[in-house]
């Protein structure tokens, strides 16, 4: 997988380079090439400044992580190669009607470590419809460089969780009756910024 992923985007970054209509390119990563580290428990914000360390994922077999991580790094050191204008939009999971069900290997993998993204305040979550939206503002916007943190909602208490399980079934399941137990809400280190600056003077 990991493989693939890296090929993938360095044969499209490669094919926008000796295309010359293509303006710029917006390139669709995700939130698991920010988050993951030894320092993943740190209280340290978490922004597009932030990459996932390539050893720990592989310690952790963290693989749908790493394979973003290397592709994203790899399209970035080509885009810059070939002095192309790319943004990235690191999306959180990818929710909407149907969406997680129909694509049920990479919803799970985007998972994997759901506990401790969600204990340590980086499990976030975006509609699809707005994620579609933010692609097109990106392209347009002559502003948009470097890349982008891109979600709705931060899943950071057990009322939010629930939910969000509910919304995977029957990928995730419940027991029966199941009731939140506890009131904890745990600190967002996540950080977008950067992208609602994007969306409120495009908005206008």
């Amino acid at each position: 997988m990991i493989d693939l992923e890296v090929r993938g985007a360095i044969n499209v970054v490669e094919a926008c380079a000796q295309a010359e209509s293509i303006e710029k390119i917006v390139f669709n990563s995700s939130l698991t090439s920010a988050i993951w580290g030894e320092n993943i428990c740190s209280e340290k914000d978490v922004d597009e400044r932030s990459w996932s360390d390539h050893e720990f994922c592989r310690k952790t077999k963290l693989w749908y992580a790493l394979a973003k991580t290397l592709s994203e790094q790899a399209a970035w050191a080509l885009a810059m190669d070939r002095m192309l204008n790319m943004v990235s939009i690191n999306a959180g999971l990818v929710l909407g009607p149907g969406i997680a069900q129909k694509n049920p290997q990479v919803t799970m993998s985007y998972l994997k470590g759901a506990a401790q993204m969600y204990e340590n305040g980086v499990l976030a979550i975006v509609d699809a419809n707005f994620l579609a939206d933010v692609h097109i503002r990106a392209f347009e916007d002559p502003s948009t460089c470097g890349r982008y943190f891109c979600f709705n909602q931060i899943v950071n208490t057990e009322e939010e969780a629930v939910k969000l399980a509910e919304s995977l079934s029957p990928l995730i399941s419940l027991p029966p009756r199941y009731e939140c137990q506890g009131s904890e809400v745990y600190d967002e280190r996540l950080k977008n910024k950067k992208l609602n600056k994007v969306v409120d003077s495009t908005a206008n």
